[in-house]
């Protein structure tokens, strides 16, 4: 006689997936309101594949042995993942739809598939998609001129064929395209729902472990830019990337979140062509306008992960009509900013109450660095005053509550960055003046200060 499974039924938010045994108008988690939904599960759980391991004792672990690194040979995405992909690694994509995520996987793919191994064996990756037909990866494959006969393409939904179909093939690299599409026959939810994603991604990540299958798992993001089904994806994989840009610009912006096996933090820079995504060498060149002196237009150096960059920050100040001047502010903290206004009004007698304030990253780029500050600073201030500034004077500095400009790190990272780009000033913290090496600053005029009360001197 089949035994009958017990079922129970209880509802989760589908924003961030917390679980409650009632009803909840708004989730405490995430602070969404209508977004729990009634989902029956079976204690029964999903078992498909066998991962188990013995207890090892903490001396016995060899540490000589180094984890097995795939190159992808594109060196941007080499680079901030550290250095290769990484055996048994499952690495999750976000991003907007539009903005490259399969079009950079195809690529990756063609890139492993055309590598071999020692033994001399070429790589072999599964292009597995759930959105688009053969036929029509096939098309976008060709556009990228893209005819690797170790990549294998495979539509289909059902999980448990995937799996049928990765215990034949045995592949060494696994694209999922994308995880909201894959659903298992064993889980008695809708396709795309959160015990679907759970149980599927779980199964994924056994299968990835068991086997040293590197995995790529891509993801649909909420109006929030957050993976749908959703952040607890990011808690069960090695690494997390995200895609951020509009979509309506050329360039793509790669940011790595979470990564066990590399840096965090690191961003890659891609164009967008029409021969798919290529990698930008020198992305200080789509953040930077050069050779203008503007009105609230300063340049600054940021440090993502270990990569110095140049940016601009634009400001903008307009008499106000409204009984409360806007703050409007895009690419940085916005609490933050307001902190730099009251300080900027206190410590140099301007006022803005009566004005609205402007402030931007040029090209879209998202920072939370501090460095940027004396940058902000100043862009604000020139705007006010209509003083033009010098577009090749590089301003960093974190400005302090009481006006004074503290220590950045990375400092010579910075200077050699700037140096290499041609600048010819560098206005920054007089803190940092005992950790400066000199040598390679060729026709660079360091200005040091100590407070933002010195702000007429660098302008």
């Amino acid at each position: 006689m089949k035994k009958k499974l017990n079922t129970s039924y209880h509802f989760v938010c589908k924003e961030c997936g917390y679980e409650s045994l009632k009803w909840l108008g708004r989730c405490p988690e995430c602070g969404s309101w209508n977004s729990f939904t009634e989902l029956r599960l079976q204690e029964e759980k999903l078992n498909i594949t066998n991962f188990s391991s013995e207890p090892v004792s903490l001396e016995e672990v060899n540490t000589e042995i180094k984890p097995i690194r795939i190159p992808t040979k594109i060196s941007e995405f080499d680079r901030i993942i550290g250095g290769g992909l990484v055996s048994g690694c499952v690495i999750l994509i976000g991003g907007e739809p539009g903005v490259g995520k399969s079009t950079l996987m195809l690529q990756i793919a063609d890139k492993i598939a055309s590598n071999k191994k020692q033994d001399g064996i070429p790589y072999k990756v599964l292009y597995v998609s759930g959105e688009e037909s053969i036929r029509q990866i096939k098309l976008r494959a060709e556009r990228l001129s893209i005819k690797n006969p170790n990549v294998f393409l495979l539509s289909e939904v059902s999980l448990e064929k995937v799996l049928k179909v990765v215990d034949t093939l045995s592949p060494d690299v696994l694209i999922i395209d994308s995880i909201q599409t894959i659903y298992s026959e064993t889980i008695p939810n809708l396709q795309g729902s959160i015990p679907q994603i759970r149980g599927v991604t779980s199964e994924i990540i056994k299968l990835a472990k068991f086997k040293g299958i590197v995995v790529f798992i891509l993801g649909h993001i909420t109006k929030d830019g957050d993976i749908a089904g959703p952040k607890l994806l990011e808690h069960m994989v090695d690494t997390v990337l995200y895609f951020e840009t509009e979509v309506t610009q050329n360039y793509r912006i790669l940011r790595v979140y979470k990564n066990r096996f590399g840096p965090t933090s690191e961003i890659g820079v891609f164009e967008m062509t029409s021969l798919g995504l290529k990698e930008v060498v020198n992305p200080s060149e789509f953040f930077v306008y050069p050779g203008k002196n503007f009105i609230g237009t300063a340049t600054t150096c940021l440090v993502e992960g270990t990569r110095p960059i140049i940016i601009q920050i634009q400001s903008l100040i307009t008499r106000s009509y409204f009984p409360q001047p806007r703050r409007v502010v895009y690419g940085i903290d916005y609490n933050r900013t307001m902190l730099l206004l009251s300080v900027l009004e206190k410590f140099t007698g301007i006022n803005l109450i009566y004005e609205d304030v402007y402030i931007s990253v040029v090209a879209g780029l998202k920072t939370k660095e501090t460095a940027v500050d004396l940058a902000v600073v100043v862009a604000v201030y020139s705007s006010h005053k209509n003083i033009p500034i010098d577009s090749k004077t590089v301003y960093m500095g974190e400005i302090g509550l009481n006006g004074e400009l503290r220590t950045i790190s990375f400092i010579n990272e910075r200077l050699s960055e700037i140096s290499k780009l041609g600048y010819r000033k560098v206005v920054l913290p007089y803190e940092n003046k005992k950790s400066i090496n000199l040598d390679g600053l060729n026709n660079i005029e360091l200005q040091f200060i100590s407070s933002i009360s010195e702000i007429d001197k660098i302008l």
